[in-house]
């Protein structure tokens, strides 16, 4: 190189932004999980089966829908089971495995006063367990149009999710969470839910709301508010149904862990009660789903006297147990003296 002459140093080629190709690649290469048939079944082989945290009814690591119409207990049946799980207490005669569980439970229908009165007698108020993590929605009387509701929502929970570590998400109720009752936002929550299962490694369980039913029809998948397109992200549903006589049952509508134990041949009947304070279901037993939904006029003896003994039992007057079944209180009288044959 000749004295004096400028050295012209060299230029380095901007890098190059990602473009929107890129982007969608790198996001799609993380998207599946690919082994052979052998290798998925060595890998699994030593991993433990998922455990049961209500019977048949709901698995751990599960993204479970518990449905029913209004005022038939979903709350009171979900808290039941938080309180059993941080107990480590199972709900006979369902069984319930693996330990102690943390719960993080989100309650859109109780306020703080309506939640402490349902579970204190006497001035008394029932122990939960510390284990137990309750959260409610704050007021927010100006919520600004900027932000999405539902996003912010899943932001707050995900940091609830954060400070509690638990190892159970119950949620009353999905309805309360989704921008819109319309089908597309209840879905894109349900996907959002799955998302946040796998990474926090949670079971959850997820409450929702039945449309008006037709008296007398036995429980679907249609009977689920929104569409039954939600069942399609849950790995188990169940819900809660009320026969011609007013006695609530409980029935599997999905389940991917078990065979369908308690389904329409062979449903749970409850009973409300409460006791020191702690308001609960009690299992008395199993029946079809289609003898609780006959009409007490073509029950057979046995069957109404059956069901005069369980109204009279939670405390209901001759006149309104004769009320339900459609006969006289003459009737009602016998019946629960082993008589009118």
């Amino acid at each position: 190189m000749l004295s004096g002459t400028p050295v012209t140093p060299a230029v380095t080629p901007p890098q190059a932004l990602p473009t929107a190709h890129n982007r969608l690649q790198e996001a799609a290469a993380n998207l599946l999980t690919l082994h052979t048939a052998p290798d998925w079944m060595r890998q699994e082989q030593y991993t433990r089966p998922a455990l049961p945290l209500f019977g048949e009814f709901w698995y751990e690591n599960e993204l479970c829908i518990l449905f029913a119409d209004t005022n038939m207990g979903k709350s009171v049946l979900a808290v039941q089971i938080a309180n059993s799980l941080t107990r480590n207490e199972a709900i006979a005669p369902l069984q319930l495995q693996g330990g102690y569980r943390t719960v993080l439970y989100l309650d859109f229908e109780l306020s703080a006063k309506q939640f402490e009165q349902r579970y204190t007698h006497a001035g008394e108020p029932y122990p939960f367990s510390t284990s137990f993590h309750r959260a409610q929605l704050n007021p927010q009387p100006n919520w600004p149009h900027q932000i999405d509701r539902q996003q912010a929502m899943l932001n707050a929970i995900t940091q609830a999710i954060a400070k509690v570590r638990p190892t159970v998400l119950i949620i009353d109720n999905i309805t309360c969470l989704s921008n819109t009752a319309h089908t597309t936002g209840a879905l894109a929550f349900m996907e959002q839910l799955k998302t946040l299962k796998a990474q926090y490694q949670l079971s959850i369980l997820a409450l929702a709301h039945t449309p008006k039913r037709k008296a007398g029809a036995p429980i679907t998948p249609n009977d689920l508010q929104g569409s039954k397109l939600l069942l399609n992200f849950a790995d188990s549903a169940f819900a809660i149904g009320t026969g011609q006589h007013g006695q609530r049952y409980l029935k599997q509508i999905k389940q991917r862990n078990t065979t369908g134990v308690y389904g329409a041949h062979n449903v749970c009947l409850l009973q409300l009660h409460k006791t020191h304070g702690f308001l609960q279901f009690r299992f008395t037993g199993h029946t079809t789903e289609q003898q609780l939904l006959n009409k007490p006029n073509n029950l057979g003896h046995d069957h109404r006297a059956g069901i005069a003994a369980h109204l009279s039992g939670q405390g209901l007057s001759q006149r309104k147990i004769a009320a339900v079944l459609g006969v006289s209180a003459g009737l009602v009288n016998k019946l629960l003296k082993g008589e009118g044959r």
